[in-house]
């Protein structure tokens, strides 16, 4: 940390009136608690990943949904080289296919946007406590998920890969279909070899025949 009563961050996030917001609001005189130093901001994961492993921030507030590298792909690429920075998650996403890879590719924490100052600083001290903390509407979800156990058939596949599959049954290009999830096209061609391999097949359209089959995709 900067000193003994303040954390260090790190901003993510694609939009420059958010960054400015969050930079703001960390930066104000704080009364009785552990203050805050920013260090840097970046506008997408790959930025991210190069800031954070320099800067070494106590924290990083992580968007998942960027252009030009996704908050996912940066948690594990941090969490592969060993990064002593713990990530929460700040996004206004909560289905499964955000916050489920999230969580499993190692962020310590996950909130929404919409959350009170005092819970986002709450949950900001936690993370750099190491202690986990998620978002009410969040923790349901995956408790709930918990609770009720997959069809057989949704197995195989994980949130993302299930995602990627239906988009593919669409017919969508793998350059399209990282577009639309905000990924890079190489991620979206691990997913497709992973989907391939968990389906035991060789190509996209056996990967569709074989969604049909099993009753990963709707009705064919």
């Amino acid at each position: 940390m900067a000193d003994r009563t303040s954390i260090t961050l790190l901003i993510v996030d694609d939009h420059p009136v958010v960054r400015d917001g969050l930079r703001g609001m960390f930066t104000a005189p704080a009364v009785g608690e552990p203050g805050f130093d920013v260090l840097g901001e970046a506008a997408d994961g790959v930025q991210a990943v190069e800031l954070a492993l320099r800067l070494d921030p106590d924290v990083v507030l992580m968007d998942l949904r960027m252009p030009g590298g996704n908050g996912v792909d940066a948690i594990a690429e941090l969490t592969r080289r060993g990064a002593r920075s713990r990530v929460l998650v700040l996004t206004t996403y909560d289905t499964d296919t955000d916050t489920l890879p999230a969580i499993e590719a190692g962020a310590t924490g996950y909130l929404l946007k919409d959350a009170p100052r005092e819970e986002l600083f709450a949950a900001v001290r936690a993370a750099a406590e190491g202690r986990t903390v998620l978002s009410p509407a969040v923790a349901s979800r995956l408790v709930s998920r918990v609770r009720t156990p997959a069809a057989p058939a949704d197995e195989t596949l994980s949130a993302r890969e299930r995602e990627v599959l239906e988009l593919v049954a669409r017919g969508t290009s793998n350059r399209a279909l990282a577009a639309e999830l905000f990924i890079s096209e190489a991620t979206v061609k691990t997913h497709l070899t992973h989907i391939y391999a968990k389906l035991a097949v060789k190509d996209r359209a056996a990967a569709v025949a074989a969604g049909y089959e099993r009753g990963i995709l709707g009705r064919g």
